[in-house]
C-alpha cells in the first residue's frame, strides 16, 4: 500500500500551492477553523448563541452564519464577537513585501 502526505493529497485533489484552487481552499478551510473557535470559546463560557448575540447586538441567525462559515458576515461583526468573549485577536496583513498592517 502506498502512503502520501497530506500536502501530497492536497496538492492531487485541490490544487498546487499557488494556485487559485488552492488558495480558495484554505481560504475556506481557515474561515471553518476561525467559525469553529468562536463556537468552542462560546461554549466553555456558558452562552447561547442566542446570549452572545444579545451581548454583540446581533439575531441569533447571525451568530449561528459565523459559526457556520457563512460568507456574508461582517468584520465589525466577527471583532464585536471576539470583544464579548474577551478575546485578543491580533492579524498581519501583507499587501507586499514592503508594506505590512498589524492590527492588535
Amino acid at each position: 500500500m502506498e502512503k502520501y502526505t497530506l500536502d501530497e493529497l492536497t496538492d492531487k485533489y485541490i490544487g498546487e500551492k499557488g494556485s487559485t484552487e488552492r488558495e480558495h481552499f484554505e481560504f475556506e478551510l481557515k474561515l471553518d477553523i476561525l467559525g469553529e473557535m468562536i463556537k468552542k470559546a462560546r461554549k466553555e463560557r456558558h452562552l447561547t448563541q442566542e446570549q452572545l448575540g444579545e451581548l454583540v447586538g446581533v439575531q441569533k441567525a447571525q451568530i449561528s452564519k459565523i459559526e457556520n462559515n457563512t460568507k456574508d458576515v461582517r468584520l465589525s461583526t466577527i471583532m464585536k464577537v471576539f470583544n464579548a468573549l474577551k478575546a485578543k485577536v491580533k492579524m498581519t496583513i501583507d499587501f507586499d513585501a514592503n508594506s505590512q498592517i498589524e492590527i492588535a
